[in-house]
């Protein structure tokens, strides 16, 4: 068992500092010069002590949800998260967003939206921190008109009156920016899907986001616009500026490996290998 094993590792260091702490000044110093020297190693002694304590009581208080994640059993682990999370009302952000993650993994749509529902009126702000969990669902639900409402409610917040929206984070904005462009494509909003991946494609930092913007921009957009060469030259130059940190196929597939435990990057699995494709086209 992996989180048993990193369990009894870390208490077997920690234990291990302890003794080297207490035992060896007894060794080199004596007993009569280590009493001396005791209080001096206080400090240090009750910190290891309380993290060991700190550590085995997280262990034991969750490790019915350790022995469900290393199993993958995602129907007993929806049992678990739905009775710590709904039905004892522990809305802690770890649990929601595992919980949300489980639903996408098992394709259960409709239970995000349900489970967004009920942490809106608990602790709106989580709706903010986990944007895309909960604007992915929309879009595997087939709901793409709410997928553009939601990505750009949470691009500006202002266009939800009174809501609490918590600001998102550096590592999921990019994601945000590039999901609603994604979103207007669906809906078949074309020329606004082509405004924002231009400006990602021709800006963004990240490989992945680029890469994904300037092959739909470059294919299946340009084509739907009343300005297709516009569109076409930007997808065209975006991929020269790519190809000049992202040498070849294998290194964009290191860039998607990076991120192989976020879902929302998962599921564009199939959009990630035609990218690269269109990418290093000869």
């Amino acid at each position: 068992m992996r989180f048993k094993f990193i369990f009894i590792i870390f208490n077997i260091i920690i234990i291990f500092f302890l003794l080297t702490i207490c035992l060896i000044p007894l060794f080199i110093l004596g007993s009569e010069f280590f009493l001396q020297f005791w209080h001096s190693l206080m400090p240090m002694v009750l910190i290891l002590g309380l993290a060991l304590i700190i550590l085995d009581i997280f262990y034991f208080s969750n490790r019915r949800l350790f022995i469900l994640l290393e199993r993958e059993d995602y129907p007993a682990l929806i049992d678990y998260l739905e009775m710590r999370v709904l039905r004892e009302g522990h809305y802690a952000p770890p649990l929601v967003r595992l919980l949300a993650n489980t639903y996408l993994v098992m394709s259960d749509s409709a239970a995000v939206i349900k489970l967004e529902n009920s942490v809106a009126l608990v602790k709106p702000a989580l709706i903010g921190s986990n944007a895309l969990i909960f604007g992915v669902a929309r879009i595997l639900g087939g709901d793409n008109a709410g997928a553009v409402r939601f990505f750009s409610a949470r691009l500006d917040p202002a266009a939800e009156p009174g809501a609490r929206v918590k600001k998102l984070n550096n590592r999921d904005l990019p994601w945000v920016r590039w999901y609603y462009g994604f979103s207007l494509l669906l809906d078949r909003q074309y020329t606004p899907a082509a405004e924002q991946f231009k400006v990602l494609a021709e800006e963004s930092p990240d490989a992945l986001i680029a890469g994904l913007s300037a092959y739909f921009l470059g294919n299946t957009v340009q084509r739907n616009t009343e300005n297709p060469a516009l569109y076409l030259t930007a997808a065209r130059e975006s991929r020269s500026r790519i190809q000049q940190f992202v040498k070849d196929p294998a290194a964009w597939q290191a860039e998607a490996e990076k991120l192989k435990t976020e879902v929302h990057v998962i599921i564009l699995q199939r959009y990630i290998n035609e990218a690269g494709d269109w990418l290093f086209a000869p």
